[in-house]
């Protein structure tokens, strides 16, 4: 086949920020309403019977589990027709319930409706199967068995949906076919926030594509595995990640390239170097057509910065037209939600985005604004962190970690600081400063002391002897821990004990011996380099210099 991706229509991604905005307390009224229609509009559509009942049935809906969103008596659990009775288990919703009345009603006779909808559609493709199997080949089969995985995905069946997907996968010869099959899993595992899945499947999907992937599938998974380990709070892989995936990006039953760009700006600027910082996201072409300003906006959209192979050729410019139009007239509204895109036309228009906040704390952390820093890090957590379902359970976690950030890279270029002053830089209190600043010091995440007699910050970095070998005190007192039970004194673990010491030993045997001559043998081997002796009996184990 070609490289044009299979089943990545289903499920609709946007639908699950849609639910988890009606969970959301600090979702906006208007934003909650909109997701409101949305979501009722599509389950009619799209006949989402099994979805419905997992949010808005009185007894096993996750967002009328108390019944309060009833308007009309419910039958018993698993009653209905088509209904198993089964509780799906999900993590779709905000992890503070919403103090407000659900406006997501049950309505029974809806719900037979959708079920009867249901079952007519998948008889008719089992029909379809069943034929296919008779009087066509099995690429007619397994054209059928996916429209059937494709319909469980559609209307929200989680677990028939990968009962479904497994059986073509199975039966499926094709690599580029089966990364497909396997990413639509990844997606469902996303829609319903089953991260543990999600996990597995992406393992997956990465062992495949391993095994001989094309280049597209290649660039689809970066993007599936860095939003994955940006659910998972592992922003230091995800940032390569997705920052490389902007270039390239062509995964947008996954999210949209705004959604990509927010992700990938938050990581980077939480887990990347100041160099690295610059160079792949304040300088960044890609980053810069959303969140530049003015003439770095301009180039950016141009083509004129880039970082590409082709940046700067200048036979490649196009040819001058009668009426060209200068920034003044350009147009300021760009929709780069359409890049990559065959006929630049989406499905649904994207709500535009307000990048503000986000510009304001890339460029403040890099120039060291510090106040503005802290204000714009409030101003992020309020419209991106708190409304994301991606990122809204790590929010306090992000936020504290950028405030370590501005800490460390102001303290890092004094060896004593004003506490006032320093108070005055990020504007807050002193006494907040103070406490901030002394957990990251108990949690030994800044190597400074708090002088509040005298007012002052003083940091005390020690150099890299000096901390490599406190760190080698501190692992060999544990190794001589481990060596006091004998039983543990295999030749292996002593190897690989000294191996991640870095160190050599002397070991000095009294009597009895060690219980193994293989172990003696072994731990004879190692010589000493650096003038520190482990002298070990069968009862006990101590540590002398020599």
């Amino acid at each position: 086949m070609g490289s044009d991706p299979q089943f990545a229509k289903y499920p609709d991604l946007s639908l699950s920020q849609d639910i988890f905005n009606l969970s959301n307390p600090a979702c906006h009224a208007s934003s909650r309403q909109s997701s409101l229609k949305k979501l009722q509009a599509a389950i009619k559509e799209h006949s989402m019977a099994p979805l419905y009942r997992h949010l808005a049935h009185p007894v096993e809906g996750v967002l009328n589990s108390t019944g309060e969103g009833s308007s009309q008596s419910p039958t018993a659990a698993g009653s209905s027709p088509g209904s198993t009775g089964v509780v799906v288990m999900s993590d779709m919703l905000a992890r503070r319930p919403s103090t407000s009345r659900s406006e997501l009603v049950w309505d029974e006779k809806l719900y037979d409706r959708l079920v009867a909808e249901n079952k007519r559609e998948l008889d008719r493709l089992t029909k379809e199967e069943e034929e296919a199997a008779e009087a066509a080949g099995e690429t007619e089969v397994q054209a059928a068995r996916g429209k059937k995985a494709e319909l469980w995905a559609r209307v929200g069946d989680k677990d028939k949906a990968i009962a479904a997907y497994e059986a073509v996968f199975e039966n499926t010869g094709i690599l580029g076919t089966k990364i497909d099959i396997v990413l639509a899993m990844v997606r469902i595992g996303l829609f319903f926030g089953d991260k543990v899945f999600v996990k597995k499947t992406v393992d997956r999907a990465n062992t495949l594509v391993e095994s001989g992937g094309d280049w597209d599938r290649r660039n689809r998974l970066k993007a599936y595995k860095g939003l994955h380990l940006l659910t998972i709070r592992n922003y230091n892989l995800a940032a390569p990640l997705l920052l490389d995936s902007l270039s390239t990006f062509t995964s947008y039953e996954l999210c949209s390239y705004s959604n990509l760009v927010i992700y990938a700006v938050l990581a980077g600027s939480l887990s990347l170097r100041r160099v690295d910082f610059k160079a792949k996201v304040v300088d960044a072409p890609e980053i810069k057509a959303l969140l530049g300003e003015g003439e770095d906006r301009l180039s950016a959209l141009s083509g004129s910065l880039s970082s590409g192979p082709g940046a700067g050729d200048e036979e490649m410019t196009d040819v001058e037209t009668g009426a060209t139009p200068t920034p003044a007239t350009a147009s300021k509204v760009v929709n780069l939600t359409t890049l990559g895109t065959e006929t630049g036309v989406q499905s649904e228009a994207e709500a535009p985005v307000d990048f503000t906040s986000l510009t304001k704390l890339v460029s403040s952390l890099y120039m060291g604004q510090y106040r503005s820093f802290f204000s714009a890090l409030a101003a992020v957590e309020d419209n991106f962190l708190s409304q994301d379902r991606y990122l809204f359970e790590h929010r306090a976690w992000f936020v504290r970690e950028m405030r370590l950030r501005g800490y460390q890279q102001l303290l890092q270029s004094y060896r004593v600081v004003g506490l006032a002053s320093m108070a005055g830089d990020f504007g807050v209190t002193i006494d907040f400063l103070d406490r901030d600043l002394a957990k990251f010091i108990a949690g030994d995440r800044i190597s400074c002391t708090i002088d509040r007699v005298n007012g002052i910050i003083e940091t005390n970095r020690p150099d890299d002897k000096n901390k490599q070998y406190a760190d080698v005190v501190k692992q060999g007192d544990a190794l001589i821990t481990k060596l006091q039970n004998p039983d543990l004194l295999t030749p292996f673990r002593l190897y690989f004990y000294a191996h991640i010491l870095s160190l050599n030993f002397i070991i000095v045997y009294p009597t009895p011996v060690p219980p193994s001559s293989q172990t003696a043998k072994a731990m004879a081997s190692i010589k000493t380099i650096k003038g520190r002796s482990i002298e070990i009996d069968t009862n006990d184990a101590t540590s002398s210099n020599n």
